[in-house]
């Protein structure tokens, strides 16, 4: 089995925005849970650990927020644009 990187779960995270909701939403989790398995890691920068969990943590609220933004991942992400409710 081949070591987790904070690098994979980058990539994760960039792959959750081209799906659909269920989809990322199961993508964004795995990726919160390796992010926890490697705080426990003294070899990972816990600085890049951590901002990396405050993205997945935003983009598990844009996701869930997706439908109220009609379905636009980047509306959510823009609260101030026209479409935003």
């Amino acid at each position: 089995m081949t070591e987790l990187t904070l690098e994979d779960v980058q990539r994760r995270l960039d792959r959750a925005t081209e799906l659909e909701t269920e989809e990322a939403m199961s993508v964004l989790r795995a990726a919160h849970e390796d992010l926890e398995a490697l705080g426990n890691d003294p070899d990972v920068d816990e600085s890049h650990r951590q901002e990396l969990e405050d993205r997945v943590s935003q983009r598990l609220r844009e996701v869930e927020n997706r439908d109220a933004y009609d379905g636009e991942l980047g509306a959510s992400m823009n609260p101030g644009d026209e479409d935003a409710p």
